[in-house]
């Protein structure tokens, strides 16, 4: 009679330059759209963790804002936020984006894994992006950056290896309990989630023009009697004219931010929604750590 395999849980948290694909890992991971992602730098900016279960094992994935040199108070915390997770997961994933040359970026990056107590896994991403020459040269000077105990090659896009990345985790994970219930996908709520998608439609169309400075709060999500939902939502800016820009002409980008951020939230939410959105221009909020804070993308959150 063979012995059961041991149960196995615990954290592997996803780190690297901005845009290296780590958001679009763990939503290929959960198999479902609860973190964003866009070209934009500093697109993620809240902790999240989201969790995939099997018969055999729990995995906590625990996405993190993309490493950089921090040019406001913002920038702080979010540098802050994702190293402080490097102290508290069994399993750090370094993603490295295949398509761009290894630089002194990701050199920062892997000196802060190379430090911390957890196993550490090397990824490459983007590969459907990439020629194999590419990815072969990527990988060899990835390498080096640090003393990995395994290695691997995905497109999370194309669904390629998001399986194997899932197995090669577990396979580092130590024995333990399901932390969470088995029906829990993510941690966050609906709130922080409605907030995020809004912020990811607002930096697809706006691409260069202020993505830095906006930033989204969900400030109610009420449900009616005959099913549908009514959702409130703050786009905070911090000028007078960048108001402008967010509001357009007549209203016309303020309309097609909601009209994108209303299908995501239809989504989430399981029934019809009435989205509702206001710009209010907050001077200088990315160097106000209380805002920060109520915004929720302080270190802390």
């Amino acid at each position: 009679m063979s012995k059961e395999a041991p149960f196995k849980s615990g954290f592997v948290a996803l780190v690297g330059r901005p845009n290296a694909g780590k958001s679009t890992l763990l939503n290929a991971c959960v198999g479902q759209k609860v973190a964003i992602a866009s070209p934009v730098a500093q697109t993620t900016r809240k902790r999240l963790r989201a969790v995939v279960g099997t018969e055999t094992s729990q995995i906590i994935i625990v996405d993190t804002p993309g490493l950089h040199k921090p040019k406001d108070a913002l920038g702080k915390e979010l540098n802050r936020s994702a190293l402080g997770e490097l102290e508290d997961v069994d399993v750090v994933a370094l993603l490295v984006d295949a398509t761009k040359p290894v630089g002194r970026g990701d050199a920062w990056v892997a000196n802060h894994v190379a430090h911390c107590d957890a196993h550490k896994l090397l990824v490459l991403t983007k590969a459907d992006a990439s020629t194999p020459e590419q990815v072969s040269s990527q990988l060899e000077a990835a390498s080096e950056l640090a003393d990995f105990d395994d290695c691997i090659v995905i497109s999370a896009q194309e669904g390629f290896n998001v399986d194997a990345f899932l197995h090669l985790v577990e396979r580092w994970l130590p024995e333990g309990p399901r932390w969470f219930p088995e029906e829990m996908r993510h941690d966050a709520s609906e709130e922080d989630i409605v907030a995020e998608f809004v912020r990811e439609k607002a930096f697809l169309m706006l691409r260069d023009e202020l993505p830095h400075s906006l930033g989204v709060r969900c400030d109610s999500i009420t449900y009616a009697k005959d099913g549908h939902a009514s959702v409130s939502a703050t786009i905070l800016v911090e000028r007078a004219g960048q108001k402008g820009i967010v509001v357009g002409r007549g209203g016309s980008m303020i309309k097609r931010i909601g009209m994108a951020a209303r299908r995501d939230v239809e989504r989430l939410l399981g029934c019809k929604v009435y989205l509702e959105l206001t710009v209010r221009v907050q001077p200088k909020w990315r160097k106000d750590r209380s805002e920060i804070a109520r915004l929720g993308y302080d270190a802390k959150a």
